[in-house]
């Protein structure tokens, strides 16, 4: 169980690298300024996170947080009982809204991150995503389709589609994808 006081600076902490990356660059956010920013010392923040990466991790972790259970418990399409492609196009509907929510600090996050096919956050969305692709089409190289499927949510071209509002576009592109794949 977490202290009140952790909970509270872990709170403060991810408020202002939030707040920091609003209108700042990632490479602006020291972790210097979060923790001024945040009413606490440095070693605060690298003790609670380590380093800059697991500041940015925690802070996708939250908003992944509520697409995981979706995906694990809520209803279909996103969660369990409908058909494996119906789930795959609508798992990626909800990453694209997830980053179209979050522009900022996905991109952050992708920016700090070193290792991001060993991240948590990857590994379990590439488990999701292969398991799909196997139920719906076993033929298929699912752990290298997963990966390219994914990898497509990574690039320059996603973010340029993010930040010119043409998400309904990306969208539609991945269904179509999608939907040709598992034919």
């Amino acid at each position: 169980m977490e202290r009140a006081d952790a909970a509270r600076n872990r709170r403060a902490i991810l408020r202002a690298t939030e707040e920091l990356l609003e209108t700042n660059d990632l490479s602006q956010v020291s972790m210097d300024r979060v923790a001024a920013a945040a009413g606490v010392g440095k070693g605060t923040v690298f003790h609670r996170f380590g380093n800059r990466e697991g500041l940015m991790r925690a802070l996708v972790e939250e908003r992944v947080r509520a697409l995981s259970s979706a995906v694990d418990s809520g209803p279909p399409p996103l969660g369990p009982g409908a058909p494996p492609a119906e789930r795959l196009a609508a798992f990626f509907d909800a990453v694209v809204e997830l980053a179209t929510r979050n522009v900022k600090v996905m991109a952050a996050f992708e920016q700090a991150s070193t290792d991001r096919l060993n991240n948590p956050i990857y590994l379990s969305w590439h488990a999701h995503v292969t398991g799909l692709i196997t139920s719906a089409a076993p033929a298929l190289d699912a752990d290298l389709i997963a990966h390219l499927l994914l990898g497509s949510l990574h690039s320059d071209l996603m973010r340029h589609l993010l930040s010119t509002g043409e998400t309904h576009r990306l969208t539609t592109g991945l269904r179509s994808m999608i939907k040709t794949l598992l034919r």
